[in-house]
């Protein structure tokens, strides 16, 4: 998947309402730049290869900060559905685990 997901990359990426949303809501603004590092350099926690809009997972990524990233590879572009701060209220201390509840 990772490989996929890096093809995909090279050739366009494109971000959805709901991921640009996410992205530039009031309490943490995410840049482009943040959800580029995350598909290249993140980790794929979850996979969901059933998803409606076509195979796609969840990345997590930290740098300068946590980051979650749902993409989904297509033949000529990678869709970022969102971007988001995991929250530790849902997120085990490695914030790669959810809680159960």
């Amino acid at each position: 998947m990772k490989a996929l997901i890096a093809e995909a990359a090279s050739k366009n990426i494109l971000f959805t309402v709901h991921a640009l949303d996410e992205m530039n809501s009031e309490d943490v603004i995410i840049t482009v730049a943040e959800v580029v590092d995350a598909v290249v350099h993140g980790d794929i926690i979850e996979d969901y290869p059933e998803d409606r809009r076509g195979q796609s997972c969840l990345m997590f990524h930290e740098k300068d900060r946590p980051l979650h990233v749902v993409c989904a590879p297509k033949a000529n572009y990678l869709a970022i559905i969102t971007a988001y701060r995991p929250d530790p209220q849902k997120w085990e201390k490695d914030l790669k685990t959810r809680k159960t509840q």
